[in-house]
């Protein structure tokens, strides 16, 4: 059906929707690309061993360091960190606890910054092709009236055409449902390890360090 067709040609045959579909799935993609190679950069320091460097650091050296470390790492559970340990430096206070836990929410906002689009877009690609198809089987009954002759074969040779929607809408949904159901996986991981990282702190900052 596709043979000696360009792009443009085949977009045409499933008109409009085709071109939405395309569209969605250019942002689709991009925006994954881009989640993955953000959660490996932001995944990439195991928290456990982050926080052992940290109690290292913050028992042999003052916090100011600690906190400078932080800040060359960049991850959300040393960002986390981060706040706890500025927090300390300021007042003197063990109870950084809300401190951290504040900035736990803002790096999981940063986290979810544009999952939310893939998402949408899982949902409602197949929706877009269907009623790509409902519209060309509409077109291709409507032309054999205006007609009045062409029997079965017209028709089947416009549902067909129409089908490419429903194809293509399935083709933009599955990845983008799957890559959506992994970053949400991944977020929840690194929510954990954010708590952990408050836990932990936490509680060896009251066993009392530099300034």
């Amino acid at each position: 059906m596709f043979e000696g067709k360009s792009l443009i040609e085949i977009l045409n045959m499933g008109g409009w929707t085709l071109y939405t579909l395309l569209i969605c799935s250019i942002v689709s993609v991009t925006i994954i690309v881009f989640k993955i190679f953000e959660f490996k950069k932001k995944g990439r320091i195991d928290a456990k061993s982050f926080l052992k460097t940290i109690k290292k650091k913050i028992q042999d050296e003052p916090v100011s360091f600690a906190v400078l470390y932080c800040d060359k790492i960049n991850t959300p559970v040393s960002n986390v960190v981060k706040a706890g340990l500025a927090k300390y430096a300021d007042t003197s206070s063990t109870n950084v606890e809300e401190t951290m836990n504040r900035e736990v929410l803002i790096e999981t906002i940063k986290l979810e910054k544009y999952t939310t689009i893939v998402g949408t877009i899982g949902s409602i690609a197949v929706y877009i092709g269907l009623f790509g198809t409902v519209l060309g089987i509409i077109r291709s009954f409507h032309d054999i009236s205006k007609v009045g002759s062409g029997g079965i074969s017209v028709v089947i040779g416009g549902v067909s055409e129409a089908l490419i929607a429903t194809a293509a809408g399935l083709c933009v949904a599955i990845p983008a449902v799957a890559a959506y159901n992994f970053f949400m996986k991944r977020i929840d991981n690194f929510v954990v390890e954010m708590e952990y990282a408050v836990s932990a702190l936490e509680e060896l900052l009251k066993t009392g360090i530099q300034k």
